[in-house]
């Protein structure tokens, strides 16, 4: 997490079989609209998401995903986070459609918070700056 205290930078990415990107670039939108810096990388493997984290010192790493292994490749991603010393001072985010009993796993893994589809922006941007803010807490 860097010291800037006015905006809030978010890497934004799906994972590698994804082939609609529609939500995540909606997305992106709003959260510019927000007063948010948006780095969108779109398919990427967990190990090209952190390593953007990473270079790009974002304080928010949010994953669309829409067609399975949100499990297996979200675990990497927080695996990973966890060796790259990101994890406790980074947001982690997932958004997309996935089964309903993966999203309180998803949060025992590490995600911050979960988003379906329908979830409007102000119900992110909320989510985003009222996690940001407790990590800078800590």
């Amino acid at each position: 997490m860097t010291s800037r205290q006015d905006k809030t930078k978010v890497l934004l990415a799906q994972f590698p079989l994804e082939t609609h990107s529609r939500g995540a670039i909606t997305v992106a939108g709003m959260l510019r609209d927000s007063g948010m810096e948006v780095v969108y990388i779109g398919n990427s493997l967990p190990e090209q998401i952190i390593e953007t984290a990473v270079q790009e010192d974002v304080d928010v790493v949010g994953i669309s995903t829409l067609c399975g292994g949100e499990l297996v490749l979200g675990s990497r991603v927080i695996e990973l986070a966890k060796e790259k010393g990101i994890k406790d001072k980074t947001v982690f985010l997932m958004g997309g459609i996935f089964p309903p009993e993966d999203e309180p796993r998803l949060k025992e893994m590490g995600f911050n918070a979960i988003f379906i589809p329908g979830a409007g922006r102000e119900e992110i941007a909320d989510a985003i700056k009222d996690c940001v803010t407790a990590k800078r807490k800590k």
